[in-house]
């Protein structure tokens, strides 16, 4: 139903290791990853649970915007929150195939009509929303209106797929709604999907700039899932939501969840302490020890297409030339960076060369024409005949205006710090000067990314399904979710060409060709695929580490 290759999604993730940075003997060098399909859920059918309580979950930051598809909700802890909340048409399964959910989908088809694809979405008539109004075909429209990238006053995250949309009206009632697309959309599923991060809004809340950018600021107006709002705290930095008594489908077998914020240096100790029973322990080393020596803890992990990345702001002024971003991605040894960063960890030290595709996926390929390479001597060169020259006090100069950068690292966050002390070495030895800020962590993204104040950064891109429909903003010229603001046309059409293929085979094609170009404007630079690791109770069922699947909120619950 959908291709089997994954993508980089707009969620965002600081995730930590703890620990001092090694030199990577104490892991395992070489070697396979867990697959990408793979899955560590300790799944259960619902009959082996009990029913009732609480789930201590640990987010990384509390948010600000609680509507992931704005330009500032879309982070993976958000996320996380969003989806016991508000409706996903889809269940995805450890292969990333695609299911309706029936809590909200009677069907779903694509079909050509007058020669345009047409999907008719059905919906089943008992959703709806917690204030009482249905879930009918006019939501589906107001949020096509909202995401279609037509008005720039609707501060998207994505319109993926929704750009190519022409019309959304009403079916043979308000529960069926009919969407005809401009042009083919390979992966139409990537809508109001769970695990592509896209949930579905309601009308009555998104179906103005103001509306759709204010609505969901500090909170839910309203929500439409298996769970409701039952407390937020921004002072706690905690969100409690209970299970809802109104709700239609399977009744959530928890009772609660509580979603507390840690800065991610200090969730293995809060679970270490009973504080919290899971958290995204990602490629933390001390972490991953601390889970394992815990009496009623374990670690679940599996592959998937999520990156650890650097970010080059081409906003910079000493940034704005793509030779200058070239060079300095070749004086940074990413192979170095890897192995420090993830020592400790029963993982291959393997730096990505593609923005796209995971090592080892079908179709990966490197694409840099050289510009993967650690080579400090090309840099030095480079940066020469671009007229920065090395003066005497060792920094480049170029019209009297020294190339001093600004690396902004979350606090807490020992891979971040690894990074920033690593590239801050790499690029002083070739006359760039780096300082690094430090920030606090709940305002990394919201005060920093967003706003694109910075010259380098590090964070981790989440992955999907779904190959192209949540990259493309990643890197597509003006996008709100383009956090190095560089792009190309070629890299656009590439993209572009990607979303409307026909075959996996065409669609890794253009996927290849938009790396290539994204190497030539180098802003975001991948370093390694990035361990899906999480600490959890023994006791829990369905949570852990989804792989491409998804977690489905009504049937996480502890064994009998």
């Amino acid at each position: 139903m959908i291709a089997s290759v994954a993508a980089l999604s707009f969620a965002l993730c600081s995730c930590a290791a703890g620990g001092s940075p090694g030199d990577g003997s104490t892991a395992v060098a070489g070697g396979e990853a867990p697959r990408m399909t793979q899955q560590a859920l300790n799944p259960k059918p619902r009959t082996a649970l009990r029913q009732g309580g609480t789930l201590n979950w640990a987010i990384d930051q509390y948010s600000s915007q609680w509507n992931p598809v704005q330009a500032d909700g879309s982070e993976a802890s958000t996320v996380d929150v969003v989806k016991a909340l508000l409706p996903t048409f889809w269940r995805s399964d450890a292969g990333g195939m695609q299911t309706p959910n029936p809590a909200y989908l009677t069907s779903a088809k694509s079909e050509v009509r007058q020669g345009k694809q047409t999907v008719v979405w059905t919906l089943n008539p008992k959703a709806h929303w917690s204030d009482g109004t249905p879930i009918t075909w006019r939501d589906l429209q107001a949020d096509w209106q909202a995401l279609n990238g037509q008005d720039p006053a609707f501060r998207t995250a994505s319109s993926n797929g929704f750009d190519q949309v022409e019309s959304v009206v009403r079916g043979q009632d308000d529960h069926q709604a009919v969407m005809t697309f401009r042009e083919p959309y390979s992966e139409w599923q990537a809508m109001f999907n769970n695990a592509g991060n896209a949930p579905l809004l309601p009308a009555k809340y998104v179906a103005t700039p103001e509306l759709f950018n204010t609505s969901f600021k500090g909170g839910f107006p309203v929500t439409g899932g298996p769970f409701k709002v039952e407390k937020m705290d921004p002072a706690a930095r905690t969100v409690t939501v209970v299970a809802d008594p109104d709700w239609w489908g399977d009744k959530p077998l928890l009772d609660r969840i509580v979603f507390k914020a840690y800065d991610t240096g200090k969730m293995p100790q809060a679970f270490a302490a009973g504080e919290v029973d899971f958290y995204n322990n990602g490629p933390n080393t001390e972490g991953y020890r601390i889970i394992g020596s815990t009496p009623d803890g374990e670690a679940r992990r599996a592959g998937g297409p999520n990156l650890r990345q650097l970010v080059l702001n081409g906003r910079s002024a000493a940034l704005g030339d793509p030779k200058v971003r070239q060079a300095l991605i070749q004086a940074i040894d990413r192979a170095e960076i890897t192995r420090t960063d993830l020592a400790g960890l029963d993982w291959p030290y393997i730096p990505m060369n593609n923005h796209f595709l995971v090592p080892s996926q079908h179709g990966y390929q490197d694409n840099s024409n050289g510009l993967s390479r650690f080579d400090p001597g090309a840099a030095k060169a480079s940066l020469d005949s671009l007229g920065w020259k090395l003066g005497p006090s060792g920094v480049r100069t170029k019209d009297g205006t020294e190339l001093a950068l600004r690396f902004v690292a979350p606090a807490g966050n020992n891979l971040a710090a690894n990074e920033s002390a690593l590239v801050t070495r790499m690029l002083g030895q070739i006359g760039v000067k780096v300082t690094v800020q430090t920030v606090p962590a709940g305002e990394f993204f919201d005060g920093f990314v967003y706003k694109h104040d910075f010259d380098l950064t590090a964070f981790a891109l989440m992955g999907t399904p779904f190959p192209v429909s949540n990259s493309i903003s990643t890197f597509q010229q003006d996008s709100g979710s383009n956090w190095s603001q560089v792009g190309s046309k070629s890299l656009d059409k590439a993209m572009a060409d990607a979303a409307k293929a026909d075959t996996v085979d065409d669609e890794t094609a253009a996927l290849n060709r938009a790396d290539a170009a994204a190497w030539e404007v180098a802003g975001l630079v991948p370093l390694y695929q990035r361990p899906a690791i999480y600490g959890v109770r023994k006791n829990i069922a369905n949570l852990g580490a989804p792989g491409l699947g998804d977690l489905v909120y009504e049937n996480i619950g502890l064994l009998k």
